[in-house]
């Protein structure tokens, strides 16, 4: 998702019979001014463009970070893997032996 020229986030569209719903995750928190415009040039931009009729257009704004990418070629069990910050070694240890029985020996934990 980009304002003028600069990427401010990301955003998920979901198009019911009545109703779109628009999930938006910014980057960066935005002036009122700028975040009206740009929830107004995404209904413009695309759900109007969508020529599917609609009652109400549902917008959620978050504000977030990206902490990974993941595609097909992703699997639990790597060893290595980068969700761009810095894992303390002590995080790791935290699991108790009840918590690794749950998650098995191919689970992968996320911060």
């Amino acid at each position: 998702m980009v304002l003028n020229t600069t990427r401010v986030g990301s955003l998920d569209l979901h198009f019911t019979s009545t109703t779109v719903h628009c999930t938006l995750v910014l980057e960066r928190e935005l002036p009122a001014a700028d975040l009206a415009k740009l929830i107004e040039q995404i209904d413009e931009d695309l759900v109007l463009s969508a020529d599917t009729p609609r009652d109400d257009f549902l917008v959620s704004v978050y504000i977030g970070k990206e902490v990974g990418f993941f595609n097909d070629d992703f699997r639990a069990d790597q060893e290595e893997i980068s969700l761009g910050g810095e894992e303390d070694e002590e995080d790791e240890d935290e699991l108790d032996e009840d918590e690794d029985d749950e998650l098995g020996d191919n689970s992968t934990r996320l911060p």
